[in-house]
């Protein structure tokens, strides 16, 4: 606010607002004091101060001069000294009260230097603001303090009744019923499969997998059935989560660092492949006890292929249905797909049976990725443990066994999987019926090592013997099984450099395929 200026006693005053004040000779800017919250430019006011007798009973201020005649023990008596900025702005000793007879505050040098009898003080030039505009100002401040005390008090009381509510329903949803799926399954979607939930997530996103709060809600709202299996790094269940069977592999917290890596390789980008298994989630949940670590897949309820052919035979179609899905899974693991969303070469290190799922439509699934290790072709690095020998013994090629393999290229791991391969079709094939005549369900070198082998029973066997598992002369009269044989022994040449590619073992049997649905 600025106006016109009249000269007082030093002092410039703007008459629009008649306690706006200025050094002499600056420009006139009014800055609403002493109500307002700016000061008077560094001007301070000379006053008589009755109690400062280190300065000579003279005291400066921004504020005002005060000067009070008070009623003690019936005689008057005559106060006087400054009253500062804050205290003018609370607007409580420029006014009379029940013990005071007469009391003003004045804005000129010494302007409180009376005496008695005195019962009106000087009293400035340019009055006060009327008193109904100081009791207003009382007001404002008291409804600006007041007002947010109170909302802030209902804001804390709400939060602590939405919490307590939380809590209750945490505590009465802490033992689900298999009966009745937990509400949370809404808040994925209720009209969903998993199926499609995954493939919507996966093909619109990254293509690793789902987003990790929508993997924690769905494994915390799993309810186990029964055990289904058992492994090297804890147990399988059957779980039901919104209806669907799934299938939970639960790891010992000791075991966090398998759990952790089966866990990363399952999420590589475009790892996702109908050949092999389908993962949906990972998360750590505590039962009270201990914690336990929880890798969530998709349930095939005809279970390992080990187990498959331990049950029945298979026909000669359904034998070249599970080679040629198996061997396309695990081309879709070799494979180095190149972009901003390429994926990884990975080796899968531990390929046999036990770890190759049936699904429904008689096809196969690759799972049990813990031990898998991925290639980084523009670092050209493979990151890999320190022990080399990891796997099943039964199932090592013989440069694993013999220590021979070279651990600093990848084509090694590749080609170490394409034995374990050609061993696994080995165990299809034998369970091949053809003409009524099948053989019962081995395992590989089944007659010449014993039921758990070490890893010298299979160097002796299968880098000193260089014994092989026996092919049957009877399948040569099977043009599925002779070309099976074929396969088979391209697999397990002890030069690893001569052995079939997965994807020229797809191709192959593709075109075996192809021939005998042309038969039928």
């Amino acid at each position: 606010m600025s106006g016109t200026c009249a000269v007082r006693t030093g002092f410039l005053q703007c008459r629009q607002w008649p306690r706006c004040w200025t050094c002499a000779g600056a420009p006139c800017g009014c800055s609403w004091w002493p109500t307002g919250q700016t000061s008077l430019h560094g001007c301070r006011l000379k006053c008589v101060c009755q109690l400062c007798e280190h300065t000579n009973f003279t005291c400066q201020t921004e504020g005002a001069c005060w000067a009070s005649v008070m009623l003690t023990n019936g005689r008057e008596e005559v106060i006087k000294s400054c009253v500062s900025l804050p205290e003018l702005n609370a607007q409580v000793f420029c006014h009379s009260s029940k013990n005071i007879t007469k009391t003003e505050c004045c804005y000129t040098d010494f302007c409180n230097n009376i005496t008695l009898p005195a019962h009106s003080l000087l009293i400035p030039s340019s009055p006060l603001p009327p008193p109904s505009r100081a009791s207003m100002g009382s007001v404002v401040l008291a409804v600006t303090v007041v007002v947010p005390v109170c909302i802030l008090s209902l804001v804390v009381v709400l939060v602590a009744c939405t919490c307590q509510s939380r809590r209750c329903a945490r505590g009465r949803a802490k033992q689900p019923s298999v009966e009745e799926p937990l509400s949370e399954c809404n808040l994925v979607n209720s009209r969903k499969t998993l199926k499609d939930l995954i493939y919507d997530m996966t093909t619109s996103g990254s293509g690793s997998g789902l987003p990790l709060l929508v993997q924690r809600t769905i494994a915390r709202t799993i309810v186990l059935q029964e055990i289904v299996g058992k492994g090297r790094f804890g147990e399988v269940w059957r779980g039901k989560w919104c209806g669907e069977d799934v299938a939970v592999k639960i790891f010992s917290s000791r075991d966090e660092r398998s759990w952790f890596r089966e866990a990363e390789i399952y999420q590589t980008v475009m790892l996702r492949h109908e050949n092999i298994l389908g993962f949906i989630a990972a998360d750590n949940k505590d039962n009270g006890t201990w914690t336990q670590l929880w890798l969530v897949s998709e349930y095939h309820e005809q279970g390992s292929l080990f187990d498959y052919l331990n049950r029945g035979t298979v026909t000669v179609e359904g034998m070249v249905k599970l080679a040629l899905s198996v061997a396309s899974g695990l081309a879709h693991l070799h494979m180095e797909i190149v972009g901003t969303q390429g994926k990884p070469a990975i080796a899968h290190r531990d390929l046999k049976s036990k770890n190759v799922l049936v699904k429904r439509n008689e096809s196969c699934a690759i799972a049990d990725l813990g031990l898998a290790v991925k290639h980084d072709s523009v670092l050209n690095t493979i990151d890999i443990p320190q022990n080399p020998r990891v796997g099943t013994r039964r199932y090592m090629a013989p440069e694993i066994l013999d220590d021979a393999m070279n651990m600093n290229i990848f084509e090694s791991f590749k080609r170490a999987d394409i034995y374990s391969l050609g061993l696994v079709y080995w165990e299809i094939a034998r369970r091949c019926s053809v003409g009524g005549i099948t053989e019962e369900y081995q395992l590989p070198y089944y007659d010449v090592v014993p039921s758990d082998p070490s890893i010298e029973d299979m160097r002796r066997v299968v880098c000193e013997q260089k014994l092989r598992p026996n092919i049957p002369n009877q399948w040569q009269s099977c043009e599925a099984l002779r070309v099976m044989g074929r396969i088979m022994r391209e697999c397990w040449y002890a030069n690893s450099a001569a052995r079939l590619t997965a994807l020229r073992i797809k191709k192959t049997i593709s075109q075996l395929c192809v021939q005998e649905d042309s038969k039928a």
